[in-house]
This record gives C-alpha cells, sequence and structure tokens, in this order.
C-alpha cells in the first residue's frame, strides 16, 4: 500500500469494490453499497490523502488490506 493516494484514484478503487457514486452529502461527497456509506474526503488542491486516512476508511468499510491492494 503507498503511503498516500489521490482523490481519483480513492474513488476509482471503491468503484472497482462494488461502490457507487460519489453523491453530495452535507460537509463530504459519499459512496454506497448496499448497507454501507462511506465518507470521501474533500478535494486537496495539492496533496494525497494520508494512508492513515485511508486505513480508517477502510476500516470502517470493513474492507481488508489484502482486498485492497488487488484491485
Amino acid at each position: 500500500m503507498p503511503s498516500s493516494i489521490s482523490r481519483k484514484e480513492l474513488i476509482k478503487k471503491f468503484r472497482s469494490l462494488g461502490f457507487s457514486g460519489p453523491f453530495s452529502g452535507g460537509r463530504h461527497q459519499f459512496m454506497i453499497k448496499g448497507q454501507k456509506k462511506i465518507r470521501i474526503p474533500n478535494p486537496h488542491r495539492t496533496s494525497d490523502i494520508h494512508i492513515s486516512l485511508i486505513k480508517e476508511i477502510l476500516r470502517q468499510a470493513g474492507i481488508s488490506n489484502e482486498e485492497w491492494d488487488n484491485v
């Protein structure tokens, strides 16, 4: 797993895992798959999303590191 990832790549990977979206929400956009709903970080102009935040999103979505790496 890389140390960071772009928002565009994050969305692409979640779509590969069967999530749809992103959809507009209150403060953040979100993606859904069945009953699971995950918030997507807002765009960062100069930096990618750090691995610690990606791991937290994966934990909340119930996605293992192995599953994420295989997408």
